[in-house]
């Protein structure tokens, strides 16, 4: 039997973010596909959660993230709001910064990211983290939505509680 290996940046959150408002992560699950996004579900408190990491990509501003799943050996295909998930947690880094979105599952579907109501959602997208200078006008818009929902890590652990606990529906 081999061990689970938890991804590095996962481990990263749950000791500056999650154990710092009494968060616990529990019932891991990594995806057998998208490793490179750092792909798995858990709980946290009873939350189920998504958890990706965006990439940075070389020609565009944002990072890009993958968010999909795969019914069984068929083709791959977006989230739904029928899924069994409460939030998609989706963490952003770079050598300089350090954040996460916590996007709940109505708000997704409201902007098309999960199927929703008839309407197919997408396989990935791109999220724009509060340092992203946007300069054309889908990112701006596409920033400005997505930063409701953003919160910043600092990597000296000082991690805004009131930020995180509003984030994740924490009322304690």
């Amino acid at each position: 039997m081999s061990e689970m290996i938890i991804p590095e940046i996962l481990i990263e959150t749950k000791l500056c973010v999650f154990d710092s408002c009494g968060l616990v992560l529990q019932n891991p699950l990594l995806g057998k596909e998208s490793a490179e996004y750092d792909a798995c579900r858990f709980q946290l408190n009873g939350l189920k959660i998504v958890f990706r990491s965006a990439k940075t990509t070389p020609t565009k501003i944002g990072q890009f993230v993958t968010l999909w799943k795969r019914k069984q050996a068929g083709p791959i295909q977006p989230y739904e709001v029928s899924d069994d998930f409460d939030l998609v947690v989706i963490n952003a880094k770079t050598d300089t910064h350090f954040g996460q979105f916590v996007f709940p599952k109505a708000v997704l579907a409201q902007r098309g990211i999960i199927t929703s109501e008839g309407k197919e959602g997408k396989r990935g997208f791109r999220v724009y983290p509060p340092w992203d200078t946007t300069i054309n006008k889908q990112a701006q818009t596409s920033q400005k939505w997505q930063l409701d929902y953003f919160l910043i890590i600092p990597f000296d652990g000082s991690v805004d509680l009131s930020r995180t606990r509003f984030l994740y529906g924490i009322t304690q």
